[in-house]
């Protein structure tokens, strides 16, 4: 989710530039947003029972990727509230597909006497790259504009795909369904 956590940090800025007040955010965030997220990881869950992990690690990958390319047509959209709901519950989607199998993909590499700590460790470690680059977020948008800046976050997605590719590889057997 590089590309999610990256674009993330631009999220709050990007809705006050344009134009969207406080409380048409809030609403749209914490309304449609956590219901999407819910149904999101419910569904990459149940896929992940279903095909398998990696496979929809995959398909959390693409869609994350994707995702933040709905916030590059948002900004050229303008301020229209239908549109956010839709980019807003898009992307909270695919978070919540992409964080369930993200978790499912985590939990199978900890040993169990010591999986609070390894999970701890290797969500950290996920984290840290894209938490870095985030913070030149803001001078990105500056030197150019937001739909620049949501078009290469989505890029950030590539190599992911390349990593999830490989991670197929090296999978137990049984994971590679």
């Amino acid at each position: 989710r590089i590309s999610d956590v990256v674009m993330g940090i631009m999220a709050n800025p990007f809705y006050v530039d344009m134009g969207y007040t406080k409380d048409e955010v809030a609403a749209v965030t914490k309304v449609f947003g956590v219901i999407m997220t819910l149904v999101g990881a419910f569904i990459g869950g149940a896929l992940s029972l279903k095909f398998g992990v990696m496979r929809v690690l995959m398909l959390g990958a693409v869609l994350s990727a994707a995702s933040n390319l709905l916030f590059a047509w948002l900004a050229g959209h303008g301020h229209d509230v239908t549109a956010l709901v839709l980019v807003i519950s898009a992307d909270n989607l695919s978070a919540g597909v992409a964080s369930a199998a993200f978790i499912a993909y985590l939990s199978g590499l900890t040993n169990v006497s010591y999986s609070a700590t390894q999970y701890a460790l290797f969500s950290s470690m996920m984290l840290l790259a894209p938490k870095w680059l985030a913070g030149y977020s803001g001078a990105f948008v500056d030197a150019y504009d937001y739909a620049t800046f949501f078009t290469a976050t989505a890029f950030l997605g590539v190599p992911v795909l390349l990593l999830v590719w490989l991670a197929t590889r090296v999978a137990p057997v049984g994971e590679r369904t």
